[in-house]
């Protein structure tokens, strides 16, 4: 497989030409246009500080169809004890900026770096990006923000200071996803913690598909 050199051109490979480990592309910049575009075709970028812009589209994609949710009993419980006040769209640096020192600690790299962090702001800023906050108090216990493009919500990271904070700030961005006629969350790569709430993986051609589906236009 290809890795393929991006230009100042935007325009992507398609997605199907990434390497077995999801990696398409190289390169290009972190402008609101081109991330957008991005997503647009089921690719997003992830790096370090340390490497140039990587551009992802792994097979199979996790994803998760919001009448799939699913709320264990522990967690409608913790749902249902309101210790937990959730907004949304109100603290979206915070949001990301926690989500980066989380990752950080825990050790699966810094793929938040500066620079993303100021390209995820202007697309807030420009209302594409957005986030759900989970707040204990007044204090930002966890929350999680990602791209919203037609009826597709991109999910990019969350955080968590406080058991199940960003659980019940998921569910909260899920119903109300649904409620405005959501069609998929794109959930990226595997991982327990979205799997035990009803995310599962799907062909990244399916996920392609529903893509050109969505935006009308072939990926």
């Amino acid at each position: 497989m290809t890795v393929f050199q991006l230009t100042d051109e935007l325009i992507f490979p398609p997605a199907d030409r990434a390497d077995p480990d999801g990696l398409l592309a190289v390169g290009g910049d972190l402008s609101s246009d081109r991330i957008l575009l991005a997503y647009s075709q089921g690719i997003f970028p992830w790096y370090s500080d340390d490497s140039p812009i990587l551009w992802w589209s792994p097979d199979p994609r996790l994803v998760l169809f919001p009448d799939e949710l699913r709320v264990s009993r522990s967690l409608k419980q913790v749902i249902k004890k309101g210790d937990y006040r959730v907004t949304f769209n109100t603290a979206f640096k915070d949001v990301i900026r926690n989500c980066a020192s989380v990752s950080r600690k825990e050790g699966d790299g810094t793929w938040i770096t500066d620079e993303m962090t100021d390209a995820y702001c202007l697309l807030h800023d420009r209302g594409f990006a957005q986030s759900a906050e989970a707040w204990y108090g007044d204090e930002l216990a966890g929350g999680l923000y990602g791209i919203g493009l037609g009826n597709v919500f991109f999910g990019e990271s969350m955080f968590a200071k406080r058991s199940n904070a960003s659980k019940v700030a998921f569910v909260a961005l899920v119903t109300a996803l649904q409620a405005q006629g959501c069609r998929v969350i794109d959930c990226q790569v595997r991982t327990g913690h979205l799997m035990s709430l009803g995310a599962r993986e799907i062909p990244r051609a399916d996920f392609v598909r529903m893509l050109e589906e969505t935006f009308g236009m072939p990926a």
